[in-house]
């Protein structure tokens, strides 16, 4: 997976919160996105889903040499975040069970809720479960999704120590040989990262008004 990004700006009215933004990104690869609250990381991570668009430049996505028509790049994004809201009505195996009908999931339903150390609430109403559930919930949802490109938003929000070690492991054994980006300002989550880049490296913008 190759992501180029040609000169992104984005802002909200009239304030800037990214301008001129070029950079390629290129599987197998882990990068880091750094910067304090409000830098602007989490409105770039949105950028690149596409979950926003840019006010000004483009993106391009390649995988295996090849240009990704706009309609098909949604198939080979993954994407955690604290604003991504779950379906909080169903129960943890009805929500993975109808998220991995539209991507494919590398290991099976039971095994993922095993391995995410939630084998008990398997059948319980996500609505009922600890913030740190539900975000070991988000990060299955992401992280086993079989795509190319897996953006990672402040990733270890919530979890305690365990959950971090969960973390480390399930981004060590499945986010390896895929392109990895996380907008992160804790060391402990961006740890395994190969590419630190702070974002004031890359924007032009010196100050950004929101996260």
């Amino acid at each position: 997976m190759k992501l180029e990004l040609q000169h992104i700006t984005k802002r909200f009215g009239k304030e800037h919160i990214l301008q001129d933004i070029s950079y390629v990104f290129e599987s197998p690869g882990s990068y880091a996105i750094l910067g304090a609250n409000g830098s602007g990381k989490s409105t770039l991570l949105q950028v690149i889903s596409s979950y926003l668009m840019p006010s000004s430049g483009q993106i391009l996505y390649s995988k295996q040499g090849k240009s990704l028509h706009p309609d098909a790049v949604f198939q080979e994004v993954s994407f955690c975040a604290p604003y991504l809201e779950l379906i909080e009505e169903m129960t943890l195996h009805e929500f993975l069970t109808y998220h991995f009908k539209f991507k494919s999931a590398l290991r099976p339903i039971d095994d993922i809720i095993t391995y995410i150390g939630l084998t008990k609430a398997a059948h319980k109403q996500i609505s009922n479960f600890s913030s740190g559930m539900k975000q070991r919930v988000k990060l299955a949802q992401a992280i086993f999704a079989d795509t190319s490109l897996l953006l990672l938003d402040e990733p270890c929000s919530n979890l305690d120590a365990e959950g971090y070690e969960l973390f480390q492991r399930m981004v060590n054994e499945f986010g390896q040989q895929r392109l990895l980006i996380m907008a992160s300002n804790d060391p402990a989550e961006y740890s395994s990262c190969q590419t630190l880049l702070p974002l004031s490296t890359l924007n032009q913008v010196p100050h950004a008004g929101i996260k």
